[in-house]
C-alpha cells in the first residue's frame, strides 16, 4: 500500500514539490470550503479572493485577515479555519506519517527526509519521535489553555460559545496563527484589545505563543535532558535568544510606548508592563493583538517589523527567518569585526555552510521584504512604512495590521497572499535544500582576491 502524498511509496520522492503542493492543496480545498454558502454567516457566497486571502492566512498560520472572523463567518467557515490553523501549524505530513505509523507502516528514509523538512530539522535521526511527541505535546497544551480560558470565557459568553472561543484562540494562540473570535464582543478587527486588563487571558495566550515558537526540537531537548548544561547548543542558542528578544522588546514597547495616548498611554502602571510585555511576544509571528496597531509610534512600528521578520525558531508553529538564523548572522558580524574568520558559540565553530545558508535566507527574505513594501505603497498609495509593517507581518506570517489589510486592493491582496505562502512554504524549500543538497563538486578553481567596503 502507497502512502498519500508520497509517490512511488516515497522511493522517488521530491520534498521541496510535496510540501509546496501540498500546502497548495490545503488552501486550494479551504478556499472551495469558505466559499460555500454556509461558511458565510449571512448565507450568502463570499467572493472567491477573500477565500483565498482567508485560506492562504490560515494555513500559513498568519492572522491577517480582509473580513472579521466572527462577524463573517459562521460555525462552519470558523471550524474550517480552526482546521487549517491546526494543519499548517503541525504540517499535513506530520499528520498523515503518524496515520500509518499507527497502522504499523514503515516509514523509510525518503518520508523522514519529508518529516524532518517539514519540521525544519537537519537531521533525520529521531524524527518520527520528535513528530510522535510533538503532535502529543500539541493536543496536550492546547487542552490544558482551553480549560483555563474557560474559566474566563464560558462566564462571559455562555457555555457552548465560551468552550468554543477557548478552543479556538488556543490553538490560534500555540499555532501562531492570530485568528480571533471577539468581533461581537468588542468590535471588528478589535483582537484581544477588550482582555487587555485580563492577566489569565493574555498569560494563556502569551505561554502558548512563545511554547509554539520555540521549537519541537527543543522540545524533545528538554524532555530529555532537564538542565541547561545538558542542552544542545541548538537549544541553548534558541532559549537565549528567545529570551533575549522578548526582554529587549518588552522595555523597548515599554519606554516608547510608556505616553502613547493611542496605545499604552491611557493605562496604569500595571497594565502598561502587561500589554508591552504581549506585544513583545505577539510579534513572534502571533498576529494578535492588544493596543491599536495603527497608534504605534514611527519607531515603535519599524521595531516591530524587525521583530516580524526574525519570528520564531525553526522546527516550530511560528514563520519569519527564524531565532538562530538571526543569532547566528550576528555572531558572524561580531568576529569579523574582530578579524576572525570562524564563527565561534561555547567552544564550538559554526560551520561555514550553515553560515552561508543564514546569509542566503535573509537576503533572500530581505529583498522580497523591500520589493513588497514598495509594491503595496505604490499600488495603494499607503505610507511607506505602513506597507512596510503589512509587508513584514505576511511575510514574517504575524498577522498584525496597522488597519489596511481590509481594505487593499486586489493586486495588493494578490500580494499578500503570495508573501504569506513564501512566508511559510518558502522557508520550508530552503530547509529542505539545505538537509538535501547535492555534493559538492570535487571540481577547485583559483582563488582571486577582489575589494570588498
Amino acid at each position: 500500500m502507497k502512502l498519500p502524498f508520497f509517490p512511488n511509496g516515497g522511493k522517488r520522492l521530491n520534498p521541496t514539490r510535496l510540501i509546496v503542493v501540498g500546502f497548495g492543496a490545503i488552501i486550494f480545498t479551504g478556499s472551495v470550503l469558505l466559499h460555500l454558502p454556509i461558511s458565510a454567516r449571512d448565507g450568502q457566497m463570499t467572493s472567491w479572493l477573500v477565500c483565498l486571502f482567508t485560506a492562504t492566512s490560515a494555513t500559513c498560520v498568519t492572522g491577517l485577515a480582509q473580513v472579521d472572523t466572527f462577524l463573517h463567518w459562521s460555525g462552519f467557515g470558523q471550524a474550517v479555519i480552526l482546521l487549517m490553523l491546526q494543519l499548517g501549524g503541525l504540517g499535513f505530513v506530520t499528520f498523515v506519517t503518524l496515520l500509518f505509523l499507527a497502522l504499523g507502516r514503515k516509514i523509510g528514509m525518503a518520508q523522514r527526509v519529508v518529516m524532518a523538512s517539514a519540521l525544519n530539522m537537519t537531521r533525520t535521526s529521531g524524527v518520527v519521535r520528535v513528530a510522535r511527541h510533538a503532535l502529543m505535546g500539541t493536543f496536550l497544551l492546547e487542552g490544558a489553555g482551553a480549560l483555563i480560558l474557560a474559566t474566563r470565557f464560558v462566564p462571559r459568553f455562555g457555555l457552548g460559545q465560551g468552550l468554543w472561543f477557548s478552543v479556538f484562540h488556543c490553538v490560534s494562540a500555540f499555532c501562531n496563527g492570530g485568528f480571533d473570535l471577539m468581533g461581537e464582543y468588542s468590535g471588528a478587527f478589535t483582537s484581544l484589545a477588550a482582555f487587555s486588563r485580563d492577566p489569565i487571558v493574555l498569560g494563556v495566550i502569551m505561554s502558548l505563543i512563545v511554547v509554539g515558537g520555540i521549537g519541537f526540537f527543543v522540545w524533545e531537548d528538554l524532555a530529555q535532558n532537564r538542565n541547561w548544561h545538558g542542552l544542545t547548543l541548538y537549544s541553548k542558542l534558541v532559549l537565549a535568544i528567545t529570551g533575549g528578544l522578548i526582554v529587549a522588546g518588552w522595555l523597548f514597547f515599554l519606554c516608547v510606548e510608556w505616553d502613547n495616548p493611542a496605545t499604552l498611554g491611557p493605562m496604569g502602571p500595571g497594565e502598561k508592563v502587561l500589554n508591552a510585555l504581549f506585544q513583545s511576544i505577539t510579534l513572534r509571528t502571533a498576529g494578535f493583538s492588544t493596543i491599536d496597531q495603527g497608534g504605534l509610534t514611527e519607531s515603535s512600528a519599524a521595531m516591530s517589523a524587525l521583530f516580524m521578520l526574525i519570528g520564531g525558531s525553526s522546527g516550530s508553529t511560528a514563520g519569519g527567518i527564524k531565532t538562530v538564523t538571526a543569532g547566528v548572522l550576528l555572531l558572524t558580524l561580531w568576529e569579523s569585526l574582530r578579524g576572525r574568520e570562524q564563527v565561534v558559540v561555547k567552544g564550538r565553530t559554526i560551520p561555514q555552510r550553515r553560515v552561508l545558508d543564514a546569509l542566503t535566507l535573509v537576503m533572500a527574505v530581505l529583498l522580497l521584504f523591500v520589493a513588497g513594501s514598495m509594491a503595496l505603497s505604490l499600488l495603494d498609495g499607503i505610507p511607506i512604512l505602513t506597507a512596510a509593517y503589512e509587508t513584514a507581518s505576511a511575510l514574517g506570517t504575524v498577522g498584525v495590521s496597522m488597519g489596511v489589510t481590509p481594505e487593499l486592493s486586489e493586486g495588493s491582496s494578490l500580494i499578500m497572499i503570495l508573501y504569506m505562502y513564501l512566508g511559510r512554504v518558502g522557508v520550508l524549500s530552503f530547509s529542505i535544500a539545505f538537509l538535501i543538497r547535492p555534493a559538492e563538486s570535487k571540481l577547485r578553481y583559483p582563488t582571486a582576491d577582489i575589494l570588498v567596503g
